[in-house]
């Protein structure tokens, strides 16, 4: 038995599309050792994940940091990892490459087996097209679940937490976005929840899950903010919380990237940062609309949709 290294630090969205290729790792090598490099935020939800064997914490401090990368250099070579399968495929990661490991490890990521042209084909590709590539080409022939991300595992019972907050069928709204990145946040969420109020509030509740730091912004809008005993739902809740739902409108976001891979029915919203084939946020039931600018989408549009989808 030997020990092998999966790195993927984050974000949430990029965390769930990789459990379809880590746990399509873990198959290849059943009788190792499969370990997660990942950050603080994600430790505790990934530990209770089945296709790993633990997790390793990496606080991602500044590279310049010495002490910080001696005391990561000194807890990963107790390990002594035969294999590393990249699939965070960042600068630091790359860094990690170079000054951490040993030369002769077998490494796997998005380039280790590609031309230089291939490369910078490959960028343009869906982001779950790259990683069956990544995991073919290093060597694992059997890739069931990289494109099919499996989460029944991360399902827990959160009637309580449900019951504690609203009663009957609701639909889930995703109106935030990280402050970086505001370009993705759509802004006439008010309007729309005025009329969804208006022709489903008798069939469902409207609801907003926050995150830690959403949770003042939430409360300006009219609608049920679900919370855990004054708390923001953890993961494995939230993902709970959108497989009990009955629709779910959202921002290109970490939920939204859960959303698409339970197939649940929902509308995601995209501006010009990117497009949802790119991010394989796609599926049967999840819907998008992508326009140029967020702000010029205007609110009988997304309801026209939302509407025709519930009818």
């Amino acid at each position: 038995m030997s020990n092998i290294l999966i790195i993927k630090h984050g974000s949430l969205g990029d965390l769930i599309q990789a459990n379809g290729a880590i746990k399509d790792i873990k198959n290849k090598f059943p009788a190792d050792k499969v370990l997660l490099l990942t950050t603080p935020h994600f430790s505790e939800f990934m530990l209770s994940c089945p296709y790993i064997d633990g997790v390793l914490i990496d606080q991602r401090l500044p590279r310049w940091n010495i002490f910080y990368l001696l005391k990561l250099k000194k807890m990963l070579d107790r390990f002594a990892f035969s294999k590393v399968f990249d699939l965070q495929n960042s600068s630091r990661t790359n860094f990690y490459k170079k000054f951490i490991f040993k030369n002769d490890i077998f490494w796997s990521s998005s380039n280790s087996f590609l031309s230089k042209e291939d490369s910078i084909a490959q960028k343009n590709l869906p982001v779950l097209t790259r990683m069956e590539m990544q995991l073919e080409r290093s060597g694992i022939s059997e890739r069931k679940f990289t494109k099919k991300p499996d989460l029944s595992w991360a399902f827990k019972n959160i009637g309580n937490i449900i019951n504690q907050n609203f009663e009957g069928k609701y639909i889930l709204i995703f109106p935030f976005c990280s402050p970086k990145l505001y370009k993705k946040k759509w802004p006439y969420y008010t309007d729309l929840i005025t009329l969804l109020k208006r022709d489903f509030g008798k069939e469902f509740n409207l609801v907003i899950a926050p995150g830690p730091n959403e949770i003042d912004e939430a409360k300006k809008f009219d609608v049920n903010v679900i919370l855990n005993n004054g708390l923001p739902l953890n993961i494995n809740e939230l993902i709970s919380l959108i497989n009990n739902s009955s629709y779910i409108v959202s921002n290109d976001t970490g939920p939204a990237h859960i959303c698409a891979h339970l197939n649940k029915k929902g509308l995601v919203l995209f501006g010009s940062h990117t497009t949802p084939e790119k991010v394989s946020m796609k599926s049967q039931n999840f819907k998008s609309i992508k326009v140029d600018n967020l702000k010029n989408l205007n609110v009988t549009d997304v309801y026209e949709k939302i509407r025709e989808n519930l009818n």
